[in-house]
């Protein structure tokens, strides 16, 4: 059984602080040149295996202090079995019924481009393909213009390994929770205002949820009131504007290949 703590910074140090003193072993002198230290990955993020690719580890550098997957107890505000995000201290819970929940870090939109408020995930994928929406191609067309036609499911597919899709009602929302290889993204705000995760950690949430799913975004008020040590974590990066060749030219598709996805 996994065990659980209460998700505070206090609790956070002591894990930082406890995988260092573990790493800290003493040098045995070498009389010859000493082989490549093999590389060590934060449990959890190391390389998988999925769809038929081989993923890779995600560096430590970008899983420093709270900037990583975590269980603990649950102490916001939404209802068990329920996806709470809050874009303001970069995190998403999973609420599980018995009280426990999952934090994941993510990254969120600029500002003034995430969703607000309650959603439903009506479905998931994996794996998914991806096309830029009216209003993106409207508002930024130098950006998005040469994507019109989408990107197969796929190793370039800007919504990695998986993607939950949010709906209000019967409406798509066209805000997506995705993964993602951008991993300086993550634990701040950037993308076209979809909720990103690492692929490590979308995929294990995809696997211990169901569509479909009751999502929550908070408001300023209500992450101010829950986790006002985390408020305003992370900075807003500059746009990164992919050009056309680097996802659509002749090598980046001959590098690709479709995934290999068993529906069973």
């Amino acid at each position: 059984m996994t065990s659980v703590t209460n998700l505070t910074r206090r609790s956070f140090a002591a894990m930082a602080m406890a995988s260092t003193a573990a790493a800290c072993a003493p040098r045995v002198p070498a009389t010859e040149i000493e082989p490549p230290a093999p590389v060590s990955f934060v449990e959890g993020y190391g390389p998988i295996e999925d769809a038929g690719y081989i993923l890779p580890g995600i560096p430590s550098e970008y899983l420093q202090g709270v900037n990583r997957r975590m269980d603990g107890w649950y102490n916001g505000e939404a209802g068990p079995n329920t996806l709470d995000v809050d874009p303001y201290a970069k995190f998403l819970y999973h609420v599980r019924e018995d009280g426990t929940t999952t934090r994941y870090p993510v990254g969120v939109g600029r500002a003034g481009r995430s969703i607000r408020g309650t959603a439903t995930m009506k479905f998931m994928r994996q794996w998914p393909g991806w096309a830029p929406t009216q209003n993106m191609l409207r508002t930024e067309p130098e950006v998005y213009g040469p994507f019109r036609a989408g990107i197969p499911g796929g190793l370039r597919s800007p919504l990695g390994a998986r993607a939950l899709y949010l709906f209000r009602g019967s409406r798509d929302t066209y805000y997506r929770i995705h993964g993602t290889n951008d991993l300086e993204s993550i634990g701040n705000s950037g993308s076209a205002g979809c909720i990103r995760m690492f692929n490590q950690d979308v995929i294990h949430l995809y696997n211990q949820i169901e569509a479909p799913m009751k999502v929550i975004i908070r408001s300023p008020e209500e992450s101010m009131r829950v986790d006002p040590e985390n408020f305003g974590r992370g900075i807003e990066l500059p746009a990164k504007i992919i050009s056309a060749e680097e996802l659509l030219g002749e090598e980046a598709v001959a590098n690709d290949r479709p995934p290999q996805i068993d529906d069973v």
